[in-house]
């Protein structure tokens, strides 16, 4: 697909708009773009029928229908017309700024909220091949990232000029602190057992049979990694920075509109990061659960993407099972839960790579 897209598009553009000496540069980023837009242009995608996938899911969980009514062009299709009624109905409302809010910083908070969860798919590979950049120390670069959309969070409280919206900033941000910790130590410990940086080498250590996936040596970390993804997310049962009960929806309670759905896309395209990560780290990522076997076992996309939607779907699942943990506990579980089961499994992984314990590490 590239190919044809190299060949019929970008070079017979970049022949006709640019002179000879600047071409190969021209072609460089216009073949760059154009990979940038396949990633973020099926990422929104994604994010908007999630929201539809998970008022269908809890909907069932709870012996609802969910939405089933919005179609498309006069078909009712079960309603997955409905994210996109949505989408126009955000788009469409006035951005109201308070009088007495910074409005360089107001606008600022949700790109700088969105723009590390979208980033971040720069290193994801998707196959052996299809990666935007793969960088060796694309592990270093995830990390660095995801640390930063805490930044858009304390922006947006600070900026609105509102106690209500500065304290569900300030309560966000000591939770994704907390468990971005833990996160950090977790992915250590992958490190230490991949022995790369590199997320497509991270992948290709753990080829063979599902027992050769990380996930059973480092199975502690697993459990902690994902579920500091679903705190880092603000998703329940971790959602106290939108406590409607206490504190009127949290650091976005300013917003509205289309500043409001940037925010609202920021959660989403993060689960669908975090579930990725989870795959690639732990599970094999592309690696076929069937290695060996004639043409299931077969590496492949599809895999990556159902593994992904596996973790997907128990993000919704959290949603509707779990009542919303009290503050303190979340406090708890992070700083001393979570960070001490981290050390002590990273010099047990540590030791399993040392001693070569087969089949992982031999």
């Amino acid at each position: 697909m590239m190919d044809l897209l190299r060949n019929f598009i970008i070079f017979p553009v970049t022949e006709i708009l640019f002179p000879s000496s600047i071409q190969p540069y021209a072609v460089l980023t216009l073949e760059t773009l154009a990979k940038i837009i396949a990633i973020i242009i099926p990422v929104m995608i994604t994010v908007l029928y999630l929201t539809f996938a998970e008022r269908k899911v809890i909907g069932y969980i709870q012996a609802r229908i969910g939405p089933n009514r919005v179609g498309l062009f006069g078909f009712r299709l079960w309603g997955f017309g409905q994210p996109i009624a949505d989408a126009v109905k955000l788009v469409l409302k006035e951005i109201v700024i308070p009088s007495g809010a910074n409005k360089t910083l107001f606008i600022m908070a949700p790109i700088l909220s969105i723009a590390p969860s979208l980033a971040a798919w720069a290193v994801i590979p998707f196959n052996d091949v299809m990666v935007l950049a793969n960088i060796n120390a694309g592990l270093l670069y995830i990390l660095a990232l995801t640390s930063l959309s805490v930044y858009g969070i304390i922006i947006a409280g600070w900026a609105s000029n509102s106690k209500y919206a500065f304290l569900g900033a300030m309560r966000s941000a000591a939770q994704i602190v907390a468990y971005e910790i833990a996160m950090g130590f977790a992915l250590v410990g992958v490190l230490i057992a991949a022995g790369s940086l590199n997320l497509g080498d991270i992948i290709q250590a753990q080829n063979g049979s599902v027992f050769h996936w990380f996930w059973l040596p480092l199975l502690p970390l697993v459990g902690v990694y994902f579920i500091s993804g679903v705190a880092e997310t603000n998703r329940a049962p971790f959602d106290v920075a939108e406590g409607e009960s206490e504190i009127v929806a949290g650091f976005h309670v300013e917003y509205g509109g289309l500043a409001f759905s940037v925010f609202f896309l920021a959660e989403y395209a993060n689960m669908i990061l975090i579930s990725m990560l989870t795959s690639i780290m732990f599970f094999g990522g592309w690696l076929s659960p069937f290695q060996g076997i004639p043409v299931l076992g077969a590496s492949s996309m599809f895999w990556l993407f159902a593994k992904a939607s596996f973790f997907l779907f128990m993000f919704l699942w959290f949603r509707a099972t779990f009542p919303r943990y009290r503050y303190d506990q979340i406090m708890r579980l992070g700083w001393k839960v979570f960070i001490p089961i981290t050390i002590v499994w990273l010099v047990v992984a540590a030791i399993l790579v040392v001693t070569g314990i087969p089949p992982w590490f031999d």
